[in-house]
């Protein structure tokens, strides 16, 4: 490509070629502004995984508790799920349902401490703020 500019009678000659991308700046006097936009916290091969984490946990209830614990652990499971998966994780749901594991499945129960230090959900706490993330490792953290 060639460029000219009238005023100065000047002519710039410039070849791109290849497989590349990004951006090219020709000239005198150019500024580039750069801004970074910021993909999600949490991708979708993360929360799949996350789901997983959960259907392990519901299936880690259905072996080892007793039948009469079994519905009342997945039913804590589900209200643990939707305070993960939440635009702003429920902390107060959380802390809940990792307490009724203790007491009531404490078999169960490095399991679900396992899922809420999880990474991802310390990402989807981190994309509701840095209020949030300074609570959880109050009321949640290892």
């Amino acid at each position: 490509m060639v460029t000219s500019d009238r005023s100065t009678g000047r002519s710039t000659r410039i070849e791109v070629g290849g497989t590349l991308s990004g951006q090219v700046v020709v000239g005198d006097n150019n500024q580039l502004i750069r801004t970074d936009v910021a993909g999600p916290l949490v991708t979708e091969a993360e929360r799949r995984q996350l789901e997983l984490a959960f259907a392990n946990l519901r299936a880690a209830v259905e072996q080892a508790a007793p039948a009469e614990r079994r519905q009342a652990g997945q039913e804590r499971i589900t209200e643990l799920q939707e305070a993960v998966m939440a635009d702003e994780p429920d902390l107060t749901t959380m802390e809940y349902v990792r307490k009724w594991f203790t007491r009531n499945l404490p078999g169960v129960a490095g399991a679900v401490a396992a899922i809420i230090v999880d990474p991802i959900v310390g990402k989807l706490v981190a994309a509701a703020g840095d209020a949030l993330v300074v609570e959880f490792d109050r009321r949640l953290g290892s």
